[in-house]
């Protein structure tokens, strides 16, 4: 008896839409669209991809919708079937424009997203180690430990202890000097420590890089942006989120009255809405 176990991909079943029959083959190719942990994921969300296509595609067609395909700004133009697609969206699918009171509502439930980021203007000394050397992360910790103690006794040698010390080639030469950083700029683990620091502060963070003696100079906290400057990204940020609910429940619709095989059709799957 053969009791191997097999990493084969089981052989999909026929998938059709009204009695189309959605080859193989162009699933195979619509697999690199779609990546996924597991290549039967990735195939069945390729599968569910082609059939909103063959769906929408179908509808097209029995509507009679003549389109012309549009080009874009760099000159690369749809073919004839993504102009049927999207012609028949914007015919079918309607949704209103965010009004002021919707916008404003939303600014105010969501402050956080309209807050600018802390500036930070900061120096460094780097004692560098590898994150899986045990060993020389712990010298790296005791250097640092030894060169924290004697900027504390003298603040004004952090230039020079940078200078002779530190493993950052672009800031050492610099005193460690860093300039302003705001969020985004250097790895999580540096951000939180600098976060934890008060302005005039030294102390020891540590990161993937290894070991970080910083100097918080100064600290400017965040500002939340007033309504009339994000009052557009709001707007646009609610109309592409009615938008994706709208053509997921028109494409769920038009699912419900078609005949599907092979395939389970969930509407938040369809390509439209991702």
């Amino acid at each position: 008896m053969d009791c191997s176990v097999s990493n084969a991909m089981p052989k999909p079943k026929t998938i059709s839409v009204n009695g189309v029959v959605i080859p193989r083959e162009a699933i195979a190719r619509e697999v690199q669209n779609h990546p996924a942990a597991k290549p039967i994921l990735a195939w069945q969300a390729a599968a569910r991809a082609l059939v909103v296509r063959e769906l929408l595609l179908q509808e097209s067609a029995r509507l009679g919708i003549d389109a012309v395909p549009l080009s874009d700004p760099d000159g690369r133009r749809e073919t004839d079937d993504e102009a049927a697609m999207r012609t028949l969206v914007e015919r079918e699918v309607s949704t209103p424009d965010p009004d002021e009171a919707a916008c404003r509502r939303f600014y105010a439930q969501n402050l956080q997203r309209f807050r600018s980021g802390d500036l930070y203007e900061a120096a460094h000394i780097l004692i560098a180690a590898p994150r899986n050397d045990a060993e020389a992360r712990t010298a790296a910790r005791a250097t640092a430990d030894t060169i924290l103690a004697a900027v504390k006794s003298d603040r004004a040698a952090f230039a020079d202890l940078a200078a002779n010390h530190s493993n950052c080639t672009t800031s050492a030469s610099d005193g460690g000097y860093l300039g302003q950083i705001t969020r985004g700029q250097t790895v999580a683990e540096f951000e939180a420590g600098l976060e934890r620091m008060q302005p005039g502060e030294v102390a020891i963070v540590e990161t993937r890089y290894g070991f970080h003696i910083v100097r918080l100079d100064r600290r400017a906290e965040g500002q939340t942006l007033p309504f009339e400057i994000v009052r557009e990204r709001i707007a646009d940020y609610l109309i592409a989120s009615v938008e994706h609910r709208a053509i997921a429940q028109y494409v769920a619709i038009l699912a419900g009255r078609a005949d599907i095989a092979g395939i389970s059709l969930a509407a938040a799957d369809t390509p439209l809405v991702q």
